[in-house]
């Protein structure tokens, strides 16, 4: 499979799997499971065809672990803008996280924290290069440190994602580092 059928293949997933599974005919069971079957002749049946093969391809190689494959059943590991409840225990996180965004949210994030947008969860990452990716997709990205054991020790609940993304319901602006703030 090239990377450009790779990357299509992968997009059409998340836009069904994490927001808009009503849209051909999907209904997410529990813990956003889906059967493969029904998938792929739901895609088929709203005019985009893939293979198992395809499928297994993306789930295998996607760089981000977006979705994650259990018997005949497949789901998102997260991003849902859907109502739906992944079944992730409580975790206990490392003392610091990222977070990846760009120059000109940082005005409301100073002010309003970390919110989840349209999404079920704020989303931190482990390490610096992995936030610096993710807040590129939107210009030139800017890393945020997240005081995490400390929100931890503070009551808030962390989950982590099959894919190792770190989920919090929010994070306040107290708990946030800044570049070039002491």
């Amino acid at each position: 499979m090239d990377d450009r059928r790779m990357v299509t293949v992968s997009k059409y997933l998340s836009k069904h799997l994490r927001h808009q599974p009503e849209r051909i005919g999907l209904t997410l069971g529990e813990g956003g499971w889906v059967e493969i079957d029904a998938l792929i002749t739901a895609a088929a049946a709203h005019g985009f065809r893939f293979t198992r093969a395809e499928l297994a391809h993306v789930v295998d190689h996607n760089d981000k672990r977006r979705f994650a494959v259990e018997g005949a059943r497949i789901r998102a590991s997260q991003g849902h803008s859907v109502d739906v409840d992944l079944g992730l225990p409580a975790a206990t996180p490392p003392a610091y996280l990222h977070h990846g965004t760009v120059a000109g949210r940082l005005d409301a994030i100073r002010t309003q924290g970390l919110r989840p947008m349209g999404r079920h969860a704020v989303h931190l990452s482990a390490d610096r290069e992995t936030a610096a990716r993710v807040g590129a997709r939107r210009g030139r990205p800017v890393v945020l440190g997240v005081a995490a054991a400390a929100m931890h020790r503070d009551g808030h609940v962390f989950h982590l994602s099959a894919n190792g993304v770190w989920l919090t319901e929010a994070v306040p602006a107290r708990y946030l580092r800044f570049p070039g703030a002491r």
